[in-house]
């Protein structure tokens, strides 16, 4: 039994979901006539296939990693990708999973098709992206917009003469305008933009796209020309091209290049001026006052900006317990709510030390998150339902069994009245219709049978001795970075907040990923495990647990 896959995608937010329906029809089709059997479908809605971080495509390939599928069955070879190396890269994949992909337009995938459509849907990424730059710089050249709109402008949607919609159109928003004339004001007058910020904030303003307003917004990037104080749109002059796009290899997306001040493409639209040349001016005249600070140019001197950071075993994975904000770094070794540092917006102000936080999270990790008590409950428990799970399979099993063993014993009897001389006329079609029902019922019973779940007794102690070899294992450079990411896996969510005298954390660790780490993986229960839910465990004064639960 062959047990296929489909995959669907439809790249642009004007094509139909009906058509991921279409493709999913005509592949289901296409597995019928073969005798496959479909195992599951994955699907992604309007998005790029130059990407791989696709939610259905990862999980395709989660699906291929564990064994699930021995084909995948897609429209054409671009709906998987069309990026020349990525194509490879799953081409490549898939092979070394024992997975080969069969689309409705090409056929069984081979080398050849990587290396001949991969090239071929690359040119055509190119030359879509030509056109649309050019159609882009034709709708600028006439005053429109090129793409996205600004703060302070709101979007014209009409029909034309044609009855098509007209693109690129937009006008001032007075409210709007109001409080950009207010921001570069008051920043010629000296309130640096994280103060601005804060105001607005206090004072109800909606920022841009109604979120809260940040320092960011404000200023900006003076040569990239984003943010308030350098829009030169506010000043009636319209500039486009001043930045390409480029795909990170590494990671897929997409990073911005400045391009040569000679590509640019600037449109005079008096129309839409906001700012007066004499405030725009001073916002220009300020700026250059603090860039040529000592200090500042110090700070530019380190470039700063092309150091990667180091990722630390909480980044991304620590809130705030007050407003659930995210958590940033404060100073060299700090962290605090960015809510409560930056948009004032939040009364949790406290900081804590990170290596403060790091240990107590490992040693709720290794010594709290799964006390022997609860992890003996649960293991008993998790058991008994998943074996009774599977013990109600085993039942629909042995009924499959018998009705086949009934259908054979009637087929034969048939085939002994035929050799015993007897013909009448719906004896052909009876012998048809049981030999058909065996063959169903065969391909059922083909199926692996479903194997009893087992969780090692003494889960909670493999835990705690993986949990603290690899906590070790942090401070050796050599292996770090994978230590670090398999904790991390470990890890949903850190809350963090300060009470009077002690500061509290709630910790939330992936289930699934915790019994993995402990169990041998060959006998891991993933597809069960995935379905439930994360344990918690909070932690109070000093650090000291205050309560469990599963």
């Amino acid at each position: 039994m062959t047990r296929v896959a489909i995959y669907a995608r439809f790249s642009s937010q004007m094509q139909r979901d009906a058509s991921i329906d279409d493709q999913m029809r005509l592949c289901r089709e296409r597995a019928e006539r073969e005798g496959w059997t479909v195992v599951d479908a994955y699907s992604d809605r309007a998005v790029s296939g130059a990407s791989m971080l696709r939610p259905g495509l990862q999980a395709l390939f989660h699906a291929t990693q564990g064994g699930q599928v021995d084909l995948i069955l897609a429209e054409a070879l671009d709906r998987l990708s069309r990026d020349q190396a990525d194509i490879a890269a799953i081409f490549k994949r898939l092979s070394f999973a024992g997975v080969c992909i069969v689309t409705l337009a090409e056929g069984e995938i081979s080398e050849l098709h990587v290396g001949l459509k991969g090239t071929m849907n690359q040119l055509f990424l190119k030359d879509l992206a030509d056109k649309t730059r050019r159609g882009l710089r034709g709708r600028v050249e006439l005053g429109r917009s090129g793409g996205g709109n600004s703060y302070g402008y709101d979007v014209v949607r009409r029909l034309g003469p044609d009855g098509q919609p007209v693109t690129g159109e937009r006008v001032i928003n007075a409210a709007e305008a109001e409080i950009v004339r207010r921001v570069l004001q008051e920043f010629t007058e000296g309130h640096s933009p994280k103060t601005i910020a804060r105001r607005l904030n206090t004072e109800g303003v909606p920022g841009p796209r109604g979120k809260l307003w940040r320092d960011t917004a404000i200023r900006g990037h003076r040569v990239r020309g984003t943010g308030l104080l350098n829009n030169e749109l506010y000043i009636g002059r319209l500039v486009w091209n001043r930045l390409r796009y480029i795909k990170d290899p590494e990671t897929g997306r997409r990073v911005s290049r400045l391009n040569d001040p000679s590509k640019w493409i600037i449109a005079e639209v008096p129309e839409l001026r906001i700012v007066g040349d004499e405030l725009w001016e001073a916002v220009k005249q300020r700026q250059g006052e603090i860039e040529a600070d000592p200090r500042v140019k110090a700070i530019k001197e380190t470039r700063f900006w092309e150091k990667r950071r180091k990722k630390h075993l909480l980044t991304g994975l620590a809130f705030c317990g007050t407003c659930g904000g995210p958590l940033t770094t404060v100073g060299r070794d700090y962290l605090a709510c960015s809510a409560a540092r930056k948009l004032d917006t939040c009364t949790h102000r406290q900081s804590i030390r990170r290596h403060v936080l790091e240990d107590a999270v490992l040693d709720l990790l290794r010594q709290r998150l799964m006390q022997p008590d609860a992890v003996a409950a649960f293991i008993k428990s998790f058991s008994e339902a998943a074996n009774a799970e599977a013990g109600t399979a085993e039942v629909a099993r042995t009924r499959l069994q018998s009705e086949r063993d009934k259908a054979a014993r009637k087929l034969n009897g048939f085939y002994d009245a035929i050799a015993e001389g007897i013909r009448t006329p719906g004896l052909q079609t009876r012998l048809e219709e049981l030999e058909a029902q065996i063959a169903g019922l065969d391909a059922k019973l083909s199926e692996p049978a479903p194997s009893p779940v087992r969780l090692h007794p003494n889960l909670s102690e493999l835990y705690r001795s993986k949990v603290a070899d690899l906590a070790k294992a942090l401070s050796d450079p050599s292996i770090r970075t994978g230590a670090l990411e398999i904790i991390r896996g470990l890890i949903e969510r850190v809350s963090v907040q300060h009470k009077q005298d002690s500061v509290q954390i709630e910790l939330e660790g992936a289930l699934s990923a915790m019994i993995g780490l402990a169990q041998n993986e060959q006998s891991r229960p993933e597809a069960a495990c995935s379905r439930l839910c994360s344990t918690q465990v909070v932690a109070g004064a000093g650090f000291e647990p205050a309560t469990f639960r599963l």
